[in-house]
């Protein structure tokens, strides 16, 4: 696959960048991204409770399978990251630099996450701890009140990344009181040619639903069109059925055209060897082109 490069990407950063882009995507320009950033989003809810493993309720739970399974980048907090990066050094890391938690509901107060810290910080960390950081990660939420405070972080994140020579994904989520649906494929292209102007690498998006509710990959054909050459990724959303959720993802590659997917609680809501066997079949459909039966097969 022909990679392309960023212009932003100075001459001397432009080998590195391509390296993370390569091995972070197996040569594919696909990206799994393995969502480890729910413990502020979500709080405990993600990880406690019915049909939930007790294992789960620990970090290292994350940085266990990240570290066994077949990933392309593990996003979480760089605090965590600073936990347990010495333990699990083997693992491509993506530094999500901002979160907010979900206690205030979107109907009350429009939503606003800034950044906890600077590229800069994650350059000057990945020098010092040597781990195998190949991006960085920020949510904006379209339609907030506070949306151009974000637009205005987010950009200049996305900028000094590719002057490092790191990725950067873009979550972008039209969230708040004047966003009626933000299943809305129209919308949901619009975040995506949004993501496009600020320059991401990846683009973490909602999947367009039809208005009945349900998933037709064909809708995302607008959204992957709209993000030009900045990638499609799809959230994985919650836990469900192994196979209807492979089935979903090879369609919203094979039709819709995205370039990965960004998936948290269909792979860690489970013990660690069904974790394991689950985040390999979700990396061999995105990265490894692989049919559904023979993602199936890895989970036997």
């Amino acid at each position: 696959m022909k990679f392309h490069i960023p212009a932003d990407v100075p001459e001397k950063k432009v080998a590195k960048y391509k390296k993370n882009l390569k091995t972070a995507t197996n040569n594919s320009g696909h990206l799994m991204l393995f969502a480890g950033d729910q413990k502020v989003e979500h709080l405990n809810n993600d990880f406690y409770g019915k049909e939930i493993p007790l294992e789960d309720n620990d970090p290292e739970h994350l940085f266990k399978i990240a570290s066994k399974a077949k990933i392309g980048v593990f996003a979480t907090q760089f605090g965590l990251i600073s936990s347990y990066g010495r333990d699990y050094k083997n693992i491509p890391y993506l530094v999500k630099l901002n979160a907010k938690t979900n206690i205030i509901p979107y109907a009350k107060k429009d939503p606003f996450s800034q950044a906890w810290l600077s590229v800069s910080d994650v350059v000057a960390f990945q020098k010092s701890s040597a781990l195998d950081i190949k991006g960085v990660g920020y949510t904006l939420y379209l339609g907030s009140e506070h949306e151009h405070e974000m637009l205005k972080e987010a950009a200049k994140i996305v900028h000094e990344a590719h002057l490092n020579g790191l990725l950067a994904v873009l979550w972008i989520y039209p969230k708040g009181n004047f966003v009626k649906d933000e299943h809305d494929p129209h919308l949901i292209a619009g975040a995506a040619g949004v993501g496009a102007a600020l320059g991401a690498d990846f683009i973490k998006l909602k999947v367009p639903y039809t208005k009945d509710g349900t998933f037709d990959p064909k809708l995302l054909q607008e959204v992957t069109t709209a993000a030009g050459r900045s990638g499609v990724l799809c959230e994985g959303g919650a836990k469900t059925d192994e196979k209807a959720f492979l089935t979903e993802l090879y369609e919203q590659k094979s039709i819709g055209k995205s370039r990965g997917n960004g998936t948290g609680r269909n792979i860690h809501q489970r013990p660690l060897k069904e974790a394991i066997k689950m985040a390999k079949a979700i990396y061999a459909i995105t990265s490894e082109d692989a049919t559904v039966n023979e993602a199936l097969k890895l989970l036997k």
